[in-house]
């Protein structure tokens, strides 16, 4: 049995609300501070690759590069709230990430955002 984590994602903070929206529901903005990311760049570990080559010629899914990535994912995203807090944002509105390759040694995770401070409506 895998650990929903291993492959899978999400936010972990409860500081700072993180949407993909450009609004939240029943929230206002009150003041927008600007955009915000978090960055990581990943290595490729040599015996995931040697793995992930192997599979490839059967088909199917590279767990090992899988689970890399949704690891990379979540440190971005972790630093993308680390500065959404350091700013005094409440939240970062709409929410993407950018992943792209690094020189030909890795790969480049960016999560990106607006951040924001919101309060409920009412």
């Amino acid at each position: 049995m895998t650990n929903l984590d291993d492959f899978g994602g999400g936010q972990h903070s409860t500081e700072v609300l993180v949407a993909t929206t450009n609004d939240v529901p029943g929230y206002r903005v009150d003041r927008v501070i600007g955009e915000v990311f978090g960055l990581t760049v990943r290595s490729r570990n040599l015996g995931t690759q040697i793995g992930a080559g192997l599979k490839s010629l059967a088909g199917g899914e590279l767990r090992g590069l899988t689970k890399t990535l949704v690891e990379s994912r979540n440190q971005a995203m972790d630093r993308l709230i680390d500065q959404a807090k350091a700013r005094g944002a409440n939240a970062v509105l709409a929410m993407r990430f950018d992943v792209t390759e690094a020189g030909g040694n890795g790969t480049e995770i960016c999560a990106y955002g607006t951040a924001a401070v919101i309060s409920p409506v009412g």
